[in-house]
């Protein structure tokens, strides 16, 4: 496991290391299966908003719950894996939940960080973050890319029969 992946137990040592260095935190929270340019965009300008992104990343568990119980096709350590790997991605913390509130509490974060599909007010967290003098920030999305969009080319494209004419 790479240094980048933070158990949640560390995650508190973690954020007050942070925070005595002055780092400027921004959170950002997702399931990220196959991941794609949307992503990297959405990660990269939510990391220009500060010294240091951390992503929360929900288990497999939680994905099954809140997605679809056919989710997620990446097996959460390998989508962390590849999460870590992104340059700007500072740490990659785990959370079973359906929605990231408590890692939110724990770590009160700078910037909070979604998808502009999101409308503001229900940003989990947007009420917490504000309340001590941290931004909420939406992030423009990518027209045309989405994971599920990319299923639904697999699909239409390699369905069953052509998928066994390329074994």
């Amino acid at each position: 496991m790479t240094s980048k992946i933070s158990p949640s137990s560390r995650l508190l040592a973690l954020v007050e290391t942070l925070k005595v260095q002055k780092k400027k935190i921004v959170f950002t929270n997702g399931c990220f299966d196959l991941l794609h340019a949307g992503h990297v965009r959405y990660l990269t300008e939510a990391r220009a908003q500060g010294d240091c992104l951390i992503v929360g990343l929900n288990t497999d568990r939680s994905v099954n719950r809140i997605k679809d119980p056919r989710r997620p096709l990446i097996p959460e350590n390998q989508r962390a894996e590849v999460l870590a790997a992104l340059s700007c991605v500072s740490y990659v913390v785990f959370f079973e939940e359906p929605d990231p509130l408590t890692l939110i509490e724990t770590i009160r974060p700078d910037v909070l960080v979604k998808g502009a599909d999101w409308p503001e007010e229900k940003i989990i967290g947007a009420d917490l973050v504000r309340s001590y003098g941290g931004r909420v920030f939406r992030v423009a999305l990518v027209g045309g890319i989405s994971t599920t969009e990319i299923i639904r080319r697999i699909l239409e494209r390699y369905g069953c029969s052509s998928a066994k004419d390329s074994e």
